[in-house]
């Protein structure tokens, strides 16, 4: 049998996270790419507007109230910024920090589900088990490419899977009994709350609907209904009222309705939604409440400003996010006891944490296969998978450390390993094909010249990455060099070391060519992030802009959103673009008057002040009066001035 006293033990893993998660999430990735136009610049201009105001109810993007968002993001950015100072690097570190913390967490739970617990194996191997998940679950979240690239940009759905790993951790410790259960049952209670205040209803709708859930399958009806009655339902719904109340009553109070707008109908088999005039306009609690919860999953929601994943696409995503391990994701599901728990037979408390975890899995992608989806909408589900995957790799090191015969879990893996070797060398091979049939670029040449322009797919979260195309590979031969080899290496080495018998060394090498590749697609982010980003133009301006300058973007304020954040900037004007993020809020009486017409714009640009007019340069030129200058071009966008440089 192998010697597992070098192994580490949980302090050690947590130092070796601790240690890959400041190398790929809070070292030089908070510092680069620049933050992008749309969501990553808009929220954190959000934050930044926050301590501009000094009101830390309402929500204001450009001046104008944004209603749609739950607060934490913004909250926890704004508190950066105020500790150290405006910048890049702040606006990302509360992400990294969730990632930091969810890592742990998973780590937790993962050594505690399948370690000590597990009374089918002696102490020193079930510590063992418990000690390799944990170190497992934290290298496959911290090395998953859906974490990596959706803490890319500042959205609040990783602080989403926190909230909702720490709920669940809690209610399997009082299951569990690990912890006395009045702290746990609170403890579930506080992250609810706090989740609802990352991304609103589902922060409870999960938790407690997985909870409820599990209950029913492993106890039936009346068994959940007296396991209930004993998780101090009082004392937590105190709790989760005393932390997610205050801030819904001020928004609410804060913003309330204005005029006439209407209500909803329905009139020829349709629900028509009432849209918003000027100085009618519902209030926080419609909007927040109707609008972007009940509407947006039945797909009613006003403005209609976003694009669904389709929903063979939205399940194969997991695949994509969970890479390369969600290679070992179908045998670590068929480790749930499915049968037996829908069944109500008596489950031992393994196999009810193997239901628990399966249930979470499956529950937010069926929530959303039955409305409007987004490409992230799937990350809730990933660390129950994550989980469920580490507790399978753990056990099939351990039947191969001790020889056992049969070994199925073995044989599974030396199986899958050829499933990773064929497709890392068609990744390979096709990285090498681009590289062999592509130019260098120049490093002056604008990669933008080179797409091809999808805009239909832009309501896609990186719907910009489908414009690539043959052409422009040119520009990305070094990570395309990085991912041929981290690729080989990492599925040849697990290849060979699983047929040799040793999957514990095979996952760590999987691992290293995983960590290789988020540095390849780092890297190619930020050869991209020119066309994604507006930073470059705001950089050209920001030396001669001053106070009473105009800035106006030509389209939807989120097309060039880094241009009020780099500029500090909330009065950002919007030519033929009022729609989108500030659509709804610009109803409002008090909403300032940045949107402008061709007429007005053309008075200002004869008039005495500079007009800075950003715009992508596949537009029409707005018919403008007097002489145009063009400043720069970068990135397939372009600002011109009314004055020359």
């Amino acid at each position: 049998m192998q010697d597992v006293s070098t192994e580490p033990g949980p302090r050690q893993t947590r130092l070796i996270l601790g240690l890959l998660w400041f190398v790929f999430y809070a070292s030089f990735t908070l510092l680069a790419p620049p933050l992008l136009d749309d969501a990553d610049s808009v929220h954190s201009e959000v934050a930044r507007e926050m301590l501009l105001r000094h009101d830390w109810v309402t929500l204001y993007a450009n001046g104008i109230r944004y209603l749609e968002k739950a607060p934490l993001l913004y909250w926890s950015i704004a508190t950066s910024f105020k500790t150290f100072g405006v910048s890049t690097a702040a606006a990302r570190l509360p992400l990294a920090l969730t990632v930091l913390a969810l890592a742990f967490a998973l780590e937790v739970f993962a050594r505690r589900a399948f370690g000590s617990r597990n009374s089918s194996t002696g102490t020193s191997t079930a510590d063992r088990l418990g000690t390799r998940a944990g170190l497992y679950c934290g290298l496959i979240l911290l090395s998953s490419f859906g974490i990596f690239i959706f803490t890319r940009i500042i959205i609040p759905d990783v602080m989403v899977c926190l909230w909702l790993t720490l709920a669940i951790l809690c209610y399997w410790l009082s299951e569990a009994q690990l912890i006395p259960n009045e702290l746990l049952c609170y403890g579930f209670a506080a992250c609810c709350a706090l989740n609802v205040l990352t991304k609103g209803l589902i922060g409870i709708v999960f938790p407690v609907g997985i909870v409820l859930v599990h209950l029913v399958t492993t106890r039936g009806w009346r068994g959940a209904f007296a396991r209930v009655g004993r998780l101090h339902p009082l004392g937590s719904s105190l709790i989760f009222l005393l932390i997610a109340v205050p801030w819904h009553v001020l928004a609410g109070l804060a913003n309330p309705t204005q005029g006439n707008p209407g209500k909803i109908s329905f009139s020829g088999g349709h629900w028509i939604v009432p849209q918003p005039t000027d100085g009618n306009v519902h209030g926080w609690t419609w909007f927040y409440f109707i609008n972007e919860h009940l509407l947006r999953y039945l797909n009613l929601r006003v403005p209609r400003d976003y694009d669904t994943v389709p929903l063979l696409l939205f399940w194969g995503l997991v695949l994509v996010w969970l890479m390369p391990w969600s290679a070992f994701l179908f045998k670590a599901l068929a480790t749930v006891p499915w049968r037996r728990g829908f069944s109500r037979a008596s489950l031992d408390s393994h196999q009810s944490t193997l239901v628990l975890l399966g249930i979470w899995a499956a529950f937010p992608i069926l929530f959303f296969s039955f409305s409007t989806r987004q490409e992230y909408y799937v990350l809730p589900a990933l660390p129950a998978m994550m989980l469920l995957v580490a507790g399978w790799l753990s056990s099939e090191a351990d039947e191969a450390e001790s020889f056992r015969v049969p070994n199925p879990l073995v044989t599974a893996g030396q199986q899958i390993s050829w499933v990773l070797l064929i497709s890392g060398m068609v990744a390979t091979v096709a990285a090498l094909f681009f590289i062999a049939h592509s130019e260098a670029t120049s490093p002056n040449l604008d990669l933008a010249n080179l797409l091809q322009k999808n805009p239909g797919d832009y309501a896609l979260s990186f719907g910009h990455f489908l414009d690539l195309n043959a052409k422009a590979m040119g520009a990305f031969r070094r990570p395309l060099g990085m991912t041929a080899f981290f690729l080989f290496i990492g599925t040849v080495a697990s290849f060979l070391l699983r047929r040799g018998y040793r999957p514990h060394a095979a996952n760590l090498w999987l691992a290293f060519g995983t960590f290789g590749f988020l540095l390849a697609a780092h890297l190619g982010l930020q050869i991209f992030s020119p066309v994604l980003t507006s930073k470059q133009l705001a950089d050209a301006i920001a030396p001669v802009l001053k106070p009473q300058d105009i800035v106006v973007i030509h389209g939807e304020y989120e097309s060039g959103s880094t241009l009020g954040f780099y500029l500090e900037r909330d009065d950002i004007h919007i030519l033929e673009g009022r729609s989108s993020n500030l659509w709804y809020g610009s109803f409002f009486p008090d909403a300032p008057h940045i949107f402008e017409t061709e007429a007005s714009l053309n008075e200002e640009w004869k008039g005495p002040h500079r007009v800075f007019l950003w715009q992508d340069t596949s537009q029409a030129l707005p018919t403008l009066s007097g002489k145009s200058y063009l400043l720069i071009q970068s990135g397939g966008k372009e600002i011109l001035s009314n004055h020359p440089n």
